[in-house]
């Protein structure tokens, strides 16, 4: 996704929106008290935002409006795919973890590529809350935004849901997975 374009073509954008939309209407108890015009309207006013959205779609994360914070007027999107994205997984947390890795080295990392998407890994906080929207990573885990404390000891953390419970765990940031991948939150 590097050096593409960040806004998308009429066609895509109309594209996105139905997804959107329909996502929106399905899944009403993500967003009860929310209306779609007012959010497409929103979305329709933040172009280079849209296309971010459209990144988290290409990759599999299924983005659904969870939150509206009315101090700030911002819509809280979150990755509501059923599983850990599948076009972000196999990566390592961060640059540095993956210039430390020598050997069988990830294509890229976390953080990498949530830059490039222009959106931030969820934190501990926001993982805890999108499960109470349902269970999510149920066979697959998530890297999460990692205190520095952690991360300047070599570490990350990254959670899943097992036994009706979230659990968060720590990994050397180096490590990567074939069912651990990433989930975004993006503010519009």
């Amino acid at each position: 996704m590097n050096g593409e374009k960040k806004v998308l073509s009429s066609q895509q954008q109309e594209a996105l929106l139905a997804t959107l939309k329909s996502r929106f209407e399905k899944n009403m108890n993500r967003h009860q008290d929310l209306e779609w015009t007012t959010l497409q309207a929103k979305l329709e006013a933040n172009p280079e935002k849209l296309w971010s959205l459209h990144a988290m779609e290409q990759t599999g994360g299924e983005p659904d409006v969870v939150g509206h914070d009315i101090q700030t007027d911002e819509y809280l999107f979150f990755d509501c795919s059923a599983e850990s994205p599948k076009g972000r997984r196999s990566v390592c947390y961060d640059h540095q973890a993956h210039a430390f890795r020598k050997e069988n080295k990830p294509e890229n990392s976390a953080q990498n590529m949530a830059a490039a998407m222009g959106v931030e890994l969820l934190n501990e906080d926001q993982y805890r809350a999108l499960q109470q929207l349902g269970p999510f990573d149920m066979k697959t885990s998530s890297w999460l935004e990692t205190p520095d404390a952690i991360r300047n000891l070599g570490g990350a953390i990254f959670a899943d849901y097992r036994y009706a419970h979230v659990f968060v765990y720590h990994n050397g940031a180096e490590s990567y997975y074939g069912n651990r991948g990433f989930r975004c939150s993006l503010r519009i």
